[in-house]
């Protein structure tokens, strides 16, 4: 049984993986498809966060929709609808001579299939395990297939694009089949809600969730959006930074911008192996990380140099990849089955609002100072680690519903 539910959590973890491939392999493709196509860096960044903001406003239906017709059958017409997605804006690269707007069409589509897709594994995980530990174990497996993801992500970009600018999206689909297929023959749905509750009655439950919890919940939502809104901000700054100012380009380039990933990756792993139920060490974890995080962040407002910069940038994954398999153990774990997949999927829109927000505010702030720019985001990530101190208690997250 052990065994075969090793097989579940690994093929989910195809999920989120296929998700972040989607996103991220195109942030060393943006100074090349804005060459192509000649747009702007903000009108680049746009498809990234046309995908996040579209996501962020399905992804709570998508949750609650889970938590009634059962997991599967949300994510699986979510990475049909994906892939369709990334059709779309392959044909356009490959057949438009002004492609953008079909571009951004495409992309649109993919973030509704993604808020489907993704955020549902984080409860799914949790449907599938009866123990807390098993569970924190799970979690940290699927943040890990995440981070793995985003340091795939520009390498494999980077050499798709090599063939054409274009063939990023056209990947895309290929990425959902190959999940659709794990997930419907190596994944056994978990039992459904015997009954789900209406709409008026979710609503006030939900409400009492937040008023109950809402105090370690929306810190941990805050906390969330903040560290994806620097990872992704920094990643398109680097990006940038590497085509322009050093002449850095193609695999090379993905392999420095898989640097930090990496460093979250295993971060991510270590952590998710460590906490288990202990929500102490969790926040304990979060604190670390978003300190780390902030350190770094506000070394890199006084140097250029390339190698602090990365320097400081591994760190900064380091901390990251602490902060989230916790951050997703708080709500996983700290909500009752029958919310769980409505709840987390709040969080997921807070994470995606952060990867929402980065590229562009970003693309608007390089235009400033160096130092404005990453002295303002260490302030940001100073009051995360703030908030986490104050707000996340762990002794107020211990599940009334268990035990």
């Amino acid at each position: 049984m052990a065994n075969k539910k090793n097989w579940d959590v690994l093929s989910i973890s195809s999920i989120p993986l296929v998700m972040t491939l989607g996103n991220s392999m195109l942030i060393p493709v943006l100074p090349i498809i804005e060459k192509k196509i000649a747009i702007t860096a903000v009108q680049s960044s746009m498809l990234i966060t046309v995908y996040s903001i579209v996501a962020i406003l399905c992804i709570p239906v998508a949750g609650y929709i889970s938590d009634h017709v059962g997991r599967k059958r949300v994510i699986i017409p979510s990475l049909i609808l994906a892939g369709i997605g990334g059709l779309i804006s392959g044909f356009a690269g490959w057949q438009m001579e002004n492609p953008y707007s079909i571009l951004l069409l495409g992309r649109l589509l993919q973030g509704i299939g993604a808020a489907g897709a993704a955020p549902i594994v984080l409860p799914l995980v949790g449907d599938l395990f009866t123990n807390e530990k098993e569970i924190s174990k799970g979690l940290g497996i699927i943040e890990t297939a995440n981070t793995f993801g985003k340091v795939l992500s520009p390498i494999l970009g980077a050499l798709l694009a090599a063939i054409v600018w274009y063939m990023p999206f056209i990947a895309i689909p290929i990425f959902c089949f190959v999940s659709i297929v794990l997930l419907i023959f190596l994944v056994e749905s978990p039992p459904q809600v015997e009954k789900p509750q209406p709409f008026k009655i979710f609503i006030k439950a939900t409400k009492k969730v937040f008023k109950r919890e809402g105090r370690w919940l929306y810190a941990v939502f805050i906390v969330g959006t903040i560290c994806m809104f620097v990872l992704f901000g920094i990643l398109f700054y680097l990006s940038t930074m590497l085509e322009e100012t050093y002449q850095i380009k193609g695999v090379k380039k993905g392999i420095i911008l898989a640097i930090p990933l990496a460093a979250l990756c295993g971060s991510s792993f270590i952590t998710g192996k460590t906490i288990g139920q202990d929500k102490q060490k969790m926040k304990t974890m979060t604190v670390i990380g978003i300190a780390f995080l902030t350190l770094a962040t506000f070394s890199i407002s006084f140097s250029e140099d390339i190698y602090i910069l990365l320097t400081a940038l591994f760190v900064s994954g380091i901390g990251i990849g602490f902060a989230l398999p916790s951050l997703d153990a708080f709500v996983t774990e700290g909500i009752q089955k029958d919310q769980r997949g409505s709840i987390t999927s709040f969080y997921s829109s807070m994470r995606f609002l952060g990867v929402a927000l980065g590229p562009p505010i970003f693309a608007v702030m390089m235009k400033g100072s160096h130092f404005f720019l990453f002295f303002t985001n260490a302030f940001i990530c100073l009051m995360a680690l703030l908030i986490t101190l104050f707000m996340i208690k762990p002794e107020e997250t211990v599940k009334r519903t268990w035990g």
